[in-house]
C-alpha cells in the first residue's frame, strides 16, 4: 500500500514517514499544495494524509481538485484547527476522516488501516483465500495458522494481489502501489518478487498466474467460487 503525506511540518512528516514505513507502507511526502496536486494528478496512491494548512495551495483546494477528478482515493485530514466548522467543511469537500493536531501515532495508524481497507473494498482486518489468511493489522500471512516467512516487499505484493483477487494486476500497477519515489525497481525485480512469493504460496494451493505481457492474477478460491 502506498501513502502520500502532504504536510509542511518537516518534523511531523519525518515521524509519520518512519512510523508508517515500519508498518510496511510505501510512503512519499510533499510539503506544499501544488506539489500534492501534481503528484495526485499523475500517480496512484492508496491513501492521502492531507494537512489543510499547506503553502502555495490550501489543503482544502487540493481535496476539492482531487474529488473534481472523480477520484475515490481515501483522504485523512490533519489540521491544527479543531473547530466543528473546519471538520464539517473538510468532510463536505470529500474527506473520509479527520484528526486534529496533536494526535497519537497509534490512533493515526489505526485510522490509516481502516481507510486503506475501505479503499481496497474490504471490511475486516483478515483477508482469507482458501487456506491462506492475511492479517492487515499485524501484516502477517499464514497457512493453516502457521506464519509464512515473507519479506516486506513480498507482504506488500501479497496484499496488492489479495485485494484484487481474480483481476489482472499489471507490473506498472504493482510498482505504483509498492514503491516510493526514488526506488529503482525494474520489471525484472517485480518478476523476482512474484517468483519468490509464488513458491512460498505453493504449499497452500494459492496460485499466482502470469498473464503474458500484461501482469499477474491471483486465482479465485475455487471453494468460495
Amino acid at each position: 500500500m502506498r501513502i502520500l503525506i502532504a504536510e509542511d511540518d518537516s518534523i511531523l512528516t519525518d515521524g509519520l514517514t518512519r512510523s508508517l514505513r515500519q508498518s510496511g507502507y510505501a510512503v512519499d511526502a510533499v510539503s506544499d499544495g501544488v506539489a500534492a496536486d501534481s503528484a495526485l494528478s499523475s500517480q496512484e496512491f492508496d491513501l492521502l494524509i492531507l494537512d489543510l494548512g499547506l503553502p502555495r495551495m490550501p489543503g482544502i483546494e487540493v481535496l476539492t481538485r482531487l474529488r473534481a477528478r472523480n477520484s475515490h482515493l481515501p483522504v485523512l485530514i490533519l489540521t491544527a484547527a479543531d473547530s466543528v466548522e473546519e471538520r464539517v467543511r473538510g468532510l463536505d469537500r470529500g474527506a473520509d476522516d479527520y484528526m486534529a493536531k496533536p494526535f497519537s501515532l497509534s490512533e493515526l495508524e489505526a485510522r490509516v488501516r481502516a481507510l486503506t481497507r475501505r479503499g481496497a473494498g474490504g471490511g475486516g482486518t483478515i483477508l482469507k483465500h482458501g487456506r491462506l489468511e492475511f492479517d492487515q493489522t499485524g501484516r502477517v500471512a499464514s497457512v493453516d495458522q502457521h506464519a509464512l516467512e515473507l519479506s516486506a516487499r513480498e507482504v506488500s505484493l501479497l496484499e496488492i494481489l489479495l485485494t484484487r483477487t481474480g483481476r489482472m494486476v499489471s507490473k506498472s500497477q504493482i510498482v505504483d502501489h509498492l514503491c516510493e519515489w526514488g526506488d529503482e525497481v525494474s520489471s525484472n525485480a517485480i518478476e523476482v518478487y512474484v517468483h519468490r512469493l509464488r513458491k512460498k504460496l505453493e504449499p497452500s494451493g494459492v496460485k499466482i498466474t502470469t498473464v503474458r505481457g500484461l501482469g499477474y492474477c491471483l486465482e479465485r478460491d475455487s471453494a468460495s467460487a
